[in-house]
């Protein structure tokens, strides 16, 4: 079956989702995520035998990491330096270790699509560990630039988020941009899975190559989203 993942630390339901899980990402400091939330995170990734990795965006609590920041390419690979080195730093003392990195929000959305955001971070982590998997939107400029960059990179689809014709994500600001029923999220996940078209927001259908598929434990229905997910991969 298709690993699973999701984002976790961000003071949503993790917990119910993990028996569904293969990877997760945590929070660590940039969008949300503390001390206390990583730590606990790591623990529960640990007690359900996930890989665990890092999930950091742009350093912006109040909106979330939703919003766009301008800033450098120097700039952007310290954030995800910083945001990588804490939550490394927090694996450590309970002996894990990280396994990727995976941007979150906006800053993965630029990465999709933006050369340079794409090559601050694949050279951030490439310079904080060689050996973590990055992980991007699938086809797009972030995986180009982790495989340009030496890393093993990992094509991410979505099954409770629509798609544009261009293969991006449609904006969580547009109507319909989430895959909140179950079974449409389950018909999604497994047309992605075995590499099937699915539908885009337009209508056209797009083929997306997944290496790993991402829930989201704060999608309405998040829960039996993920318990749906896992029973279609199951017996498709």
């Amino acid at each position: 079956m298709i690993e699973l993942n999701a984002d976790i630390g961000e003071g949503c339901d993790d917990a119910s989702l993990m028996p569904y899980l293969g990877r997760v990402s945590v929070a660590c400091g940039g969008h949300a995520g503390d001390a206390a939330s990583m730590a606990a995170a790591l623990q529960l990734a640990a007690a359900h035998g996930v890989a665990v990795g890092a999930h950091p965006g742009y350093p912006d609590r109040i909106h979330f990491g939703r919003r766009p920041l301008a800033a450098t390419e120097d700039e952007i690979a310290a954030w995800v330096t910083q945001q990588t080195e804490v939550l490394a730093e927090q694996a450590g003392r309970l002996g894990l270790r990280l396994a990727h990195v995976k941007p979150h929000g906006a800053l993965y959305n630029a990465a999709a699509c933006d050369v340079g955001v794409a090559r601050a971070i694949a050279r951030a982590v490439a310079a904080f560990d060689p050996a973590l998997v990055l992980v991007g939107l699938s086809g797009s400029q972030l995986i180009a630039a982790g495989a340009a960059a030496g890393l093993a990179v990992l094509d991410e689809a979505f099954a409770d988020r629509r798609y544009q014709a261009d293969g991006l994500l449609v904006s969580r600001e547009t109507s319909g941009a989430l895959v909140t029923d179950p079974e449409k999220a389950a018909h999604q996940a497994l047309a992605l899975a075995q590499g099937l078209p699915v539908a885009t927001l337009n209508g056209k259908p797009i083929r997306i190559a997944a290496g790993t598929i991402c829930l989201h434990s704060d999608t309405p229905n998040a829960l039996n989203i993920g318990r749906a997910v896992h029973a279609a991969l199951n017996r498709g």
